[in-house]
């Protein structure tokens, strides 16, 4: 009896392995679900990519339209009774910002701070700075 009930128990620990972790396991089946479902989403994006293209292809193989809108987008094409207008806007720069000028500091040893900002000291050059008009 206790050799039978060994060998159940044994027959077990077998199956419930294959079953978790052998070929078939409920591991891979679900890994192949989630590829699959995958692969799904990837096929549907790509037949609406296919049915957008099968669409343009349509058109320019049939009129004038869509040719003469890719080249207004694309190459900027304006037909023979057409005006073109282009606005562009001017960068302004900003003169009205000035550097902070701070009085020179000497350190507790001695050493002196120097700036290398490039910003002109307009307490030492007496100049008045500049006011912008807009």
């Amino acid at each position: 009896m206790k050799v039978l009930l060994a060998l159940l128990i044994l027959t077990l620990i077998a199956l419930q392995y294959r079953l978790w972790f052998g070929e078939g396991s409920v591991q891979e089946v679900w890994r192949l679900n989630q590829e699959s479902k995958q692969a799904r989403a990837e096929l549907i994006r790509l037949r609406g990519r296919n049915q957008a293209l099968e669409a343009e292809v349509a058109d320019l193989k049939s009129g004038l339209d869509a040719i003469e809108e890719r080249a207004r987008s694309e190459l900027g094409m304006i037909d023979s009774e057409e005006e073109f207008y282009q606005f562009v806007r001017e960068k302004r720069v900003d003169q009205s910002v000035r550097t902070l000028e701070l009085p020179e500091a000497e350190q507790v040893d001695g050493r002196k701070l120097i700036d290398r900002s490039g910003a002109v000291n307009e307490a030492v050059s007496g100049a008045v700075p500049a006011t912008t008009a807009q």
